[in-house]
């Protein structure tokens, strides 16, 4: 949750004070200009005192209702709501008694009965009134949070497009070859086999393009065409393992991302008949994870970082949620956290 900015709930409690302290000023300087009241320190004293109260009551209030996540808390929306107003009237009930106790000590006399109820009734309004602005500031500021996301997104997809044109290939080319290559070594299962996984990533490829979230199932079915063109390749050097609950299969992510992700893993780390390269890709809970031992390759691949950087981007704007990586006991391990169904 973007937080409303200080300067903003500064110059809006200094506002607030300067308005509700302006009946009193203009008492004061109409009792003055009269004849009815002498000018001296003390009422100056007074005045600074309770413009203070002012402006910090209102900067609290606007504090607790526009900058605290409660939406965090897994709580049914009543449960919030009540805890909300206890906490603010928990506020007003601590400030009105503070206010009271303290005049003696800074003004030299107590409040009269007049007084103290104007002070009830001024800080029982004071507080709805900023209730209602912090709410205003807290939907103001979502709803500026929402543009920028969705101008990140807007980004990232004309980034995504721009990549795509620069390697664009003619899909009905491609395909139209695959199937001219298919027919060709027919007789040859694996080749025939390999061909058809390609063919069929190559299709979903083109389809997720314009999907910004997949079933967790297609991306799983996705990735194990990925893992059979992978372990053709690689033969008994690479194993790559799945193991996703089912009652995850119907949860949404990016696509392409756990492919990328195992792409990753490929990329970047030693495979060869001494040192096999295992990838685990798993889920604990909520969350899917890949992870595999780190076998830095002596050459890096190009591009290192890129596809997890954006898929960073991707799961943040899409998914408000942020992708976790560790690298502790020499093993590389990515979470993806999946939404809880709405």
């Amino acid at each position: 949750m973007t937080k409303v900015k200080q300067g903003e709930v500064v110059k809006t409690a200094l506002l607030i004070g300067i308005l509700v302290s302006l009946p009193k000023t203009i008492y004061l300087y109409n009792g003055i200009m009269e004849g009815n009241l002498n000018f001296s320190m003390s009422w100056v004293t007074d005045f600074l005192y309770r413009y203070l109260f002012f402006f910090c009551f209102s900067w609290s209030v606007i504090q607790l209702n526009a900058n605290i996540d409660y939406d965090a808390l897994k709580w049914p929306p009543i449960v919030k709501w009540l805890l909300i107003l206890l906490i603010n009237a928990l506020s007003l009930f601590a400030v009105v008694k503070i206010i009271i106790a303290v005049y003696p000590l800074v003004n030299g006399r107590t409040l009269d009965s007049h007084e103290e109820g104007w002070v009830n009734f001024t800080f029982i309004n004071l507080s709805i009134v900023l209730f209602f602005i912090a709410r205003l500031l807290r939907v103001s500021t979502d709803k500026q949070e929402s543009r920028i996301e969705n101008e990140q997104l807007k980004q990232q997809n004309l980034e995504n497009e721009l990549a795509a044109l620069k390697n664009q290939i003619d899909p009905h080319f491609l395909f139209n070859s695959l199937n001219s290559l298919s027919s060709l070594i027919r007789e040859n299962e694996k080749a025939t086999q390999f061909v058809n996984k390609l063919s069929y990533m190559y299709r979903y490829i083109l389809q997720s393009s314009e999907i910004n979230l997949v079933p967790v199932k297609d991306e799983v079915k996705f990735l194990r065409s990925y893992i059979y063109l992978m372990e053709t390749r690689y033969r008994d050097r690479l194993r790559i393992e799945v193991h996703i609950a089912e009652k995850l299969l119907d949860r949404k992510v990016p696509p392409l991302a756990l492919q990328s992700l195992v792409e990753n893993s490929v990329k970047h780390n030693e495979i060869s008949s001494t040192n096999p390269l295992t990838v685990k890709v798993y889920s604990v809970e909520n969350s899917l994870f890949v992870e595999n031992p780190i076998r830095a390759r002596t050459t890096m691949a190009e591009g290192m970082g890129t596809g997890l950087y954006n898929l960073k981007k991707r799961y943040l704007l899409l998914l408000k949620n942020e992708v976790k990586v560790s690298t502790q006991n020499d093993i590389f391990k990515v979470e993806l956290p999946l939404n809880r169904p709405a």
